[in-house]
């Protein structure tokens, strides 16, 4: 397996990004071109675009909202405990301090360059992809969504 850095840590899920949202845009492209194309059954082919429009929207955001505020939450549970585990204190004063882009960015650090991040992130205000692109080793998150 690839080792995975800040060029390709993201992912892609194919049935979902590939085929079906490219699908739906294909059916809406094609809608809209009915509805001048085909004067005769324009209202149709206007309910039509609206049906696929509300399907498209509705795949991203369900896709969206539970998915990855399930994995915002995982996330800060992670920095929790990862703190916790590097300096034997609670992180509740961190976790406020911090944003979640930057919370996020530090979990591909390994504990050598998480304590340096994390004071800039702290003191510096450096964004998360500041942070991912400061990593010197990266620490793979093979499991996100």
């Amino acid at each position: 397996m690839k080792q995975q850095n800040y060029h390709n840590h993201r992912k892609f899920y194919p049935p979902h990004h590939f085929i079906y949202l490219p699908l739906l845009i294909l059916l809406e492209i094609f809608g809209v071109y009915k509805i001048w194309a085909d004067p005769q059954n324009q209202l149709i082919w206007i309910l039509f675009s609206v049906v696929i429009f509300l399907l498209f929207y509705l795949a991203l955001m369900t896709r969206q909202h539970y998915a990855l505020g399930l994995q915002n939450r995982i996330v800060i549970l992670e920095f929790r405990q990862r703190y916790f585990e590097v300096f034997n204190k609670r992180s509740d004063e961190m976790v406020e301090k911090l944003r979640f882009d930057q919370i996020a960015a530090l979990r591909f650090t390994y504990d050598d360059e998480f304590t340096e991040l994390l004071y800039k992130a702290l003191h510096e205000n450096i964004s998360g992809d500041e942070i991912k692109k400061s990593i010197k080793n990266w620490r793979a998150d093979r499991l996100r969504i």
